[in-house]
């Protein structure tokens, strides 16, 4: 299959042959920044306290008690964020319902301009306008994607969002975790980083297969934004020690 022209070179051929995922809803752009902020984290709090060398049960309170406020943080942030954006959304929905039902003809002249403006023919722009408002729900539907860019039936949901930030923040931030309930010391602060390592490895190529993006590239930058946050909270663990504040 030849790509066209305005295509990237990134986007394979499964892609441009496949159905678009359907990524308004708010629950996948929480996994994902669920996950990796978890992973982030918590790699980040853990290995600080464990570069301070205090006891392996300090660096699992610490660990926990990083996946509990984080988890709670993260869902909470996300509920009342997308709560506000679906109530706006639906404060422009009823005032666009509210001006159809009000005022018919001014918005279909509105949605025949829309129309012309894009380029379509004068008297096609009209007609299509004019089916279009014969219909109140089309006629609503169809003005909220035009003027708001949206679909009523996916303005998001604010509890799947919260849920999924909650579980894959808490998944993410779990895995460093893990070499500390079986060990202690160097070993675990080394398989810390290896299972960070891995796992932002992991987010990073599943992100690369979400977006058609290099899978090489996405790997790195998510490791990277993995690495080097551990790094500077280890050496400050490390300096000022246990028992330095």
């Amino acid at each position: 299959m030849v790509k066209p022209p305005h295509v990237p070179p990134h986007v394979s051929e499964f892609v441009m042959e496949h159905h678009h995922r359907d990524v308004r809803g708010g629950a996948a752009r929480a996994a994902v920044f669920g996950i990796s902020d978890g992973l982030v984290s918590n790699i980040s709090l853990i290995l600080g306290v464990a570069g301070a060398h205090p006891g392996p049960g300090v660096v699992r309170l610490a660990g926990l008690a990083g996946i509990i406020g984080g988890a709670f943080s993260m869902a909470a942030g996300e509920y009342i964020s997308m709560r506000a954006q679906t109530e706006l959304l639906e404060r422009e929905l009823t005032i666009e319902r509210i001006e159809i039902g009000r005022r018919p003809e001014n918005e279909r002249r509105e949605l025949a301009q829309i129309y012309r403006n894009r380029g379509i023919d004068a008297d096609v722009a009209d007609d299509l306008a004019t089916q279009v408002h014969r219909d109140p729900e089309l006629a609503l539907e169809t003005h909220a994607r035009e003027e708001l860019g949206i679909d009523p039936a996916e303005l998001g949901s604010p509890r799947a969002a919260a849920l999924t930030s909650f579980a894959t923040f808490s998944a993410g931030a779990l895995l460093p975790l893990l070499p500390w309930f079986v060990g202690s010391g160097v070993g675990a602060e080394v398989a810390s980083v290896v299972l960070g390592l891995l796992a932002a490895i992991a987010v990073g190529v599943a992100l690369a297969r979400f977006t058609a993006r290099s899978p090489l590239r996405t790997a790195s930058r998510q490791v990277l934004f993995t690495a080097v946050p551990a790094a500077v909270t280890w050496l400050i663990g490390n300096a000022v020690g246990a028992t330095g504040i």
